[in-house]
């Protein structure tokens, strides 16, 4: 399978590194802090929601914006302890991309996002994040507004996620989405294409992608 795009959307978390066993350190710090038991806190879906939306689903609205300060500062705190690595085929992919055809959008915030990606050298010219959108996945708002930074119809985006959230909010751009098996089953995963990750992949010196092999 040979996909043709104009402008390549990558998610991060999950997509680009991997930074689980941080946010598991850290948002269990978090909930002990707030009081939060292990079963409130196993109700709430993390992966691909912003914290804005975690938090506001666990304490009074009155606590949210400390809150959401409190559990930013953790994770930025833990990048340096181990708190990020890249998946596998994250590196050669994007080395292999035009610098302005690609951007990254996470529903982190901006601060936690940059410290993320430039620990492990990562620099994109386009970046979307938490900041920059009142709607977060699976609304299509945040990939909407990266193929308007990039100058791109999104019928020509291609979006590679590894939630069903961030494909949802793909498929409701108008995009071709690619899941990333990464943190989900692939049976999990709704997409125009499935792969185990970024090492899978191939393009041509552009932003044409094929399946390795």
């Amino acid at each position: 399978m040979t996909i043709h795009a104009h402008a390549l959307l990558f998610d991060n978390d999950g997509t680009l590194v991997s930074s689980l066993d941080s946010v598991e350190r850290c948002w269990t710090r978090w909930a002990r802090e707030y009081g939060i038991t292990a079963e409130e806190f196993g109700r709430v879906e993390l992966h691909g929601r912003t914290a804005v939306e975690i938090v506001a689903d666990l304490l009074p609205a009155r606590l949210v914006p400390e809150a959401v300060a409190r559990v930013e500062q953790l994770e930025v705190e833990d990048v340096p302890n181990g708190g990020v690595r890249l998946l596998p085929g994250t590196r050669a992919f994007l080395d292999s991309l035009p610098a302005d055809r690609w951007a990254v959008v996470t529903s982190a915030t901006r601060r936690l996002a940059e410290a993320r990606l430039g620990a492990v050298g990562i620099t994109p010219k386009a970046l979307v994040s938490a900041d920059d959108v009142t709607r977060g996945k699976p609304d299509p708002e945040p990939y909407l507004l990266a193929a308007r930074q990039l100058g791109v119809d999104p019928a020509h985006c291609v979006v590679f996620e590894d939630a069903p959230a961030g494909l949802r909010a793909g498929r409701a751009a108008g995009m071709t989405t690619v899941a990333l098996a990464t943190t989900h089953r692939a049976e999990e995963l709704d997409a125009d294409l499935v792969v185990r990750d970024l090492s899978a992949l191939v393009t041509d010196g552009g932003v044409e992608i094929a399946v390795r092999g």
